[in-house]
């Protein structure tokens, strides 16, 4: 009992123990049935009996399907085996664990079949880790623009993929910016889960068309064509709207936004044509238009705003859009009331891409590879522990050093799996190896602190402990940072493998070094010294 105590009260240990709660905080185990909806298409079925595609969702907070007309849903396979038996015209109840919907079916081409609900699915997850491609299944496609373009027009073309995508149901994804190696300049990276290859390609290849009509006509369309400025940024002429600030509404909070556009000549006149017979009507919040106008990128709605009175039959090129952002409270109201304007400027801006991308290098993963992924890659985890844990025994004969090693090597893979969780980063094939590297990180510097301690010598300063810990982690943080400074320039310019690589390596060496490795020393003596 008295060993035990020293190791509750020695800070190495307090520390390590701190980790491993907070891992369980981030990563939230738990056996939640049912299949969770990752992803809402826009005008389907779903779409029309209200559901929506939660953004910034952690995965055990996905809304789950538990039921479908009383049938319990315990998978995927329960859904789709469920989803296969409908047919068109068809109204069920759709149970999840926040909400009832009903839902009614469509025909599709007016025939037996029925079209897709518009609802991507997944088993629930049974933690907050979340599964890059390579373990669920998806596509990764890296693009190259064909011309030249400034580092704030490939800006524009990573916001443009990004909405376009977001239109098509796509939420599960990722559109970055990543440098090259060889020169070839700036690139982008589009990772998405759960589609085909074909899918993703017909998205980014296609041109990208807005347009803002009246009255189901064409005002104007996107691009330097029609729109000569958008004011962009937190600027005088764009940002929250002083005149309809934040305030408690019926839902929650409501914030305003407004930036203001120049027109050309002509998309001015052919807006003052269309708005020259509309009715004016009278709001609380000023006299707007009985028509307003919308906004469609690639023929899908993205939004619909009022014109204000002053504006009919007027060829104004200078007009100010306005919008606003709800919230369950004042700063989410605000945040969702600048991400809606930014979503504007953005497609008022590129409404077509500057110039056309080309895809360099495409992978496709199927959900079933992902699944054999795991499992391998779990069994590599542990024949590694073992073997490792054995040589090491071996070696220095003492069976009772067993202990802290298993101990501080499954804490290790815990705590990076716990972070990874914390910080939104999706695991893959590249992670699980950055993760094994770790691990033969770890094991040197185990090897490292074990030698030392057990080192026999005649000079009594040598048996000193502190001193034989300061000597081994001297070597230990040498190590640390010679692996550090290699990893940098793979996370850095890393795109896709080497990036995931990169990242999960650096965790799991910063973690050891600093967590895992002090507590491994106070293990260590604790158990060896009588």
């Amino acid at each position: 009992m008295g060993k035990i105590k020293s190791l509750l009260t020695n800070t190495r240990v307090i520390i390590l123990i701190v980790f491993i709660i907070l891992g369980f905080i981030a990563i939230r185990p738990n056996l939640n049935d049912g299949v969770a909806i990752k992803a809402v298409i826009s005008d389907s079925a779903a779409s029309v009996s209200g559901f929506a595609t939660e953004k910034n969702v952690l995965p055990v907070n996905l809304e789950r399907i538990i039921k479908l007309d009383e049938q319990p849903i315990k998978n995927v396979q329960d859904y789709y085996s469920f989803i296969g038996s409908l047919k068109p015209n068809q109204t069920i109840r759709v149970k999840t664990d926040k909400k009832l919907y009903l839902l009614t079916t469509k025909a599709k081409n007016k025939s037996d079949e029925i079209e897709n609900i518009g609802l991507r699915v997944i088993n629930a997850p049974t933690s907050n880790i979340r599964k890059g491609l390579d373990l669920q299944g998806g596509t990764r496609v890296i693009l190259r623009p064909v011309e030249k373009v400034s580092d704030q027009e490939l800006d524009y073309i990573v916001d443009n993929l990004k909405q376009r995508l977001n239109v098509y149901g796509l939420s599960d994804l990722s559109v970055t910016k990543v440098s090259s190696l060889t020169g070839e300049g700036n690139l982008i990276l589009v990772e998405i889960a759960g589609a085909s290859e074909e899918e993703v390609s017909s998205l980014i290849e296609s041109q990208g068309k807005f347009e803002a009509q009246i009255r189901n006509q064409t005002a104007f369309t996107g691009g330097q064509d029609s729109i000569n400025y958008v004011c962009v940024g937190l600027a005088s002429c764009s940002g929250l709207d002083p005149n309809r600030p934040c305030q408690q509404v019926q839902d929650g909070w409501s914030c305003g936004f407004y930036f203001q556009i120049t027109l050309s000549v002509k998309s001015a006149q052919q807006q003052a044509n269309l708005t020259k017979d509309s009715e004016i009507i009278k709001q609380p919040g000023g006299n707007y238009l009985k028509d307003k106008i919308s906004f469609y990128l690639d023929s899908k709605k993205v939004d619909e705003l009022n014109i204000s009175s002053s504006l009919k039959g007027k060829p104004e090129t200078n007009i100010v859009i306005s919008g606003s952002g709800q919230g369950k409270n004042f700063q989410e109201a605000r945040d969702n009331a600048l991400e809606d304007m930014k979503k504007l400027q953005t497609v008022l801006q590129t409404g077509s891409l500057p110039t056309k991308l080309e895809i360099i290098k495409s992978d496709t993963v199927s959900p079933v590879l992902g699944e054999e992924f795991i499992n391998n890659a779990l069994l590599m985890g542990l024949v590694a522990i073992i073997a490792v844990n054995a040589v090491i025994i071996v070696a220095y004969k003492k069976i009772k050093i067993l202990f802290p090693l298993i101990t501080v090597n499954c804490a290790e893979i815990f705590l990076i799996l716990g972070m990874a969780s914390f910080i939104g980063w999706n695991l893959d094939l590249a992670s699980i190896a950055g993760i094994l590297a770790s691990i033969g990180t770890g094991v040197d510097d185990l090897i490292v602190l074990t030698d030392e301690y057990l080192r026999k010598e005649t000079q009594v300063y040598e048996q000193n402990w502190a001193r034989k810990m300061k000597r081994a982690f001297f070597i230990i943080m040498a190590a640390y940072f010679t692996t550090l400074v290699a990893m940098i320039p793979l996370w850095y310019f890393g795109a896709g493998l080497l990036k995931g690589f990169a990242i999960t390596t650096i965790l799991g060496i910063s973690l050891g070094v600093f967590v895992t490795r002090p507590a491994y020393a106070a293990l260590l003596k604790a158990v060896i010294e009588d």
